[in-house]
């Protein structure tokens, strides 16, 4: 099997058999966690085992869904499963928050410093602009859970979020191209 698909399908296997589990099953969140859990796991081990690590974020995310899916299931109260986007993307804006204030430094430039080459001043900018979007879409998250559907909320939580993810990611290329380093 190739290795970008073997990627993909690590990436976002899990959460096609939420899907199919969850709108098989009346939309049945208790239902659709157990399997959630499960190939998430599976899919950190088939990491695991390619690449002899598991890069940090699957790795949060994946202890994050297991928790709260746990919590989710044992209290058999889903607003555990619900706070998961807003908890995770916290702590992603805390992390960089610490290293940007505490440490000093842009943690993304330690995390990429092997796929992007950028100027210091990029290096900041880059790290805040993940800042706001990771706070913004904590409160996003908070605002939908709270007002909107269960079903609403699981379209939301994929369909919504990655396209919000990949349009921020797009909006970011400009920055980048500007503060690109030019290789000698």
């Amino acid at each position: 099997m190739n290795k970008s698909l073997l990627k993909f399908l690590t990436d976002f296997g899990p959460l096609v058999i939420f899907f199919i589990v969850y709108y098989q099953n009346d939309n049945n969140l208790r239902l659709a966690i157990p399997p959630f859990i499960i190939a998430t796991l599976i899919s950190l081990a088939v990491v695991y085992l390619l690449e002899k690590q598991i890069p940090l974020v699957p790795l949060a995310s994946g202890i994050l869904i297991s928790v709260f899916g746990g919590l989710t299931l044992y209290f058999k109260n889903p607003i555990f499963f619900y706070m998961k986007p807003t908890i995770i993307n916290l702590l992603f804006a805390g992390t960089l928050l610490f290293g940007q204030f505490i440490l000093k430094k842009s943690l993304l430039k330690i995390f990429f410093k092997n796929s992007l080459k950028l100027q210091d001043l990029g290096w900041s900018k880059l790290n805040n602009r993940w800042i706001f979007f990771f706070i913004f879409v904590a409160i996003l998250n908070e605002i939908v859970w709270r007002t909107q559907t269960e079903v609403f909320w699981v379209n939301f939580k994929v369909w919504g979020l990655l396209t919000i993810t990949f349009l921020f990611t797009a909006s970011l290329i400009p920055l980048l191209n500007k503060y690109k380093l030019e290789d000698n």
